[in-house]
């Protein structure tokens, strides 16, 4: 039987959290995805970026940020300060390696942390970009209320996730298919009643199924590769299950050819308020005043 409603299938809520850090920080998942480890790499980062319409030193906050590649992409490629925030401690030595080979050492750093309980003051950023993890988080709108926390008042929110379009068969709602960022993941709709009920207002939404269904191709394609290399030197890879990630991944391609997956893109803004500074808004970029809410 299928559900359309996928649930932890993890008793503790945060050995799913450690589950999904530890396995993002491993070399097995770079192997996997590459270096990106989000569906549509630095293009779809860069195009993210461009929606936002930040000027030059905005303060970013790039949540659930991997090894920083799209930190160091962002501060290079837009000259914005970014922090990297990530639950896996790993991740700190590879972000700071990266900021300094792209030469941006003085833009970017890494913060150990939850995303559901951002160690940061209120509208202390101008903007917030999660790629392909919001669809991880067991606490979805903890989150986008933390997202909208830590911005400053008419500041932009950046989101690019695994969608889903009706009901996901039973080998996608496992633990594992929920680290890969399938089993939980919502549809665009979904999204974007999340960011709205924290507060923003979306203004742009894209879809970009291609880069998942690419992903999936590079990944099936890498796999083989791994099955051979282990099968010619009869290796052993401990806690990894080949059979077990070929059949999801075999499950993944045909959710995304039929259409139930595929991946967006949202872009909104927190509502701007007369008591605290507005954000950096490059040109064209201008946010709305909001009413002031009327005396009852």
């Amino acid at each position: 039987m299928s559900t359309s409603e996928p649930q932890p299938l993890v008793a503790d809520v945060a050995d799913l959290k450690h589950c999904c850090a530890t396995f993002y920080a491993s070399d097995w998942a770079r192997l996997l995805h590459g270096e990106s480890l989000h569906p549509g790499g630095l293009a779809l980062t860069g195009r993210l970026g461009s929606l936002l319409g930040l000027e030059q030193n905005a303060r970013v906050l790039d949540v659930a940020s991997g090894s920083g590649r799209s930190a160091v992409f962002l501060a290079e490629r837009f000259g914005w300060s970014v922090i990297a925030i990530d639950l896996a401690d790993e991740h700190s030595t590879a972000v700071v390696a990266a900021a300094a080979g792209a030469g941006v050492s003085d833009r970017v750093t890494f913060v150990r942390g939850d995303a559901e309980a951002l160690p940061f003051a209120d509208g202390a950023f101008d903007a917030v970009i999660c790629e392909c993890a919001l669809c991880t988080f067991p606490a979805k709108a903890v989150a986008c209320a933390e997202f909208f926390r830590v911005l400053k008042p008419g500041g932009r929110i950046g989101v690019s996730d695994v969608t889903r379009n009706g009901s996901l068969p039973d080998d996608l709602a496992s633990v594992l298919a929920w680290v890969a960022c399938i089993a939980d993941a919502q549809p665009i709709a979904g999204y974007r009643s999340l960011l709205a009920a924290a507060g923003f207002a979306v203004d742009r939404e894209e879809r970009h199924d291609v880069v998942l269904r690419q992903l999936l191709e590079d990944i099936r394609t890498r796999l083989l590769g791994v099955e051979l290399v282990v099968k010619l030197q009869d290796l052993e890879l401990p806690g990894v299950d080949i059979a077990q990630v070929k059949s999801l991944a075999r499950s993944a391609e045909f959710a995304v050819r039929s259409g139930v997956l595929g991946y967006g893109l949202l872009v909104g803004t927190k509502p701007l308020s007369a008591s605290v500074p507005s954000v950096r808004l490059g040109p064209g970029f201008r946010a709305q005043p909001q009413p002031a809410d009327t005396p009852s």
